[in-house]
């Protein structure tokens, strides 16, 4: 039964979530959110690291998933989301986990149906597909978007591997 940490990266609060079993029966492990310090911004990058790497001690994922920075109108705002998202694979890569990276669209597309989804329906979906009590905070839900779609993925290629395609 696979275990899936997804990781909604940001320079302020990077969502996590950790998913296991299969694309048509996860079930939910944890999820929260890593709310960085004010201050440098290597320092809030270190202390992402750290934190990414306890919460993959904790939880030994066997793949992690990290969600793909989309196009901001905000060049800072951009290298720096783009910065938290090194952090993010560098604490997944050496803890010797695979990373896979899927676009907001595509995560929307696996979950809900269609790219362009609104976060309510991907928060609706979540929800459902986990049994969950409560939508999860926005980040974290995203994050938990993000594993499950991966699970969906690992589901399909491993359908396609049975039928010989």
């Amino acid at each position: 039964m696979p275990r899936i940490l997804g990781i909604d990266p940001g320079s302020r609060i990077t969502g996590y979530g950790v998913v296991e079993g299969s694309g048509s029966a996860p079930r939910h492990v944890a999820s929260g959110c890593v709310r960085l310090p004010t201050g440098p911004f290597p320092d809030r990058l270190r202390v992402l690291y750290r934190a990414l790497s306890e919460l993959l001690a904790q939880h030994r994922p066997e793949a992690a998933v990290v969600e793909q920075v989309f196009v901001s109108r905000n060049p800072d705002s951009a290298l720096k989301l783009g910065q938290a998202r090194g952090a993010a694979i560098c604490a997944c890569v050496n803890a010797g986990l695979p990373v896979a990276e899927y676009t907001p669209g595509e995560i929307k597309q696996a979950l809900v149906g269609h790219g362009r989804a609104g976060k309510a329906q991907v928060g609706y979906m979540v929800r459902m597909l986990l049994r969950l009590d409560a939508t999860p905070a926005e980040d974290a839900g995203d994050a938990l978007a993000a594993a499950l779609c991966h699970l969906h993925q690992a589901d399909m290629q491993a359908r396609l591997r049975r039928a010989g395609a």
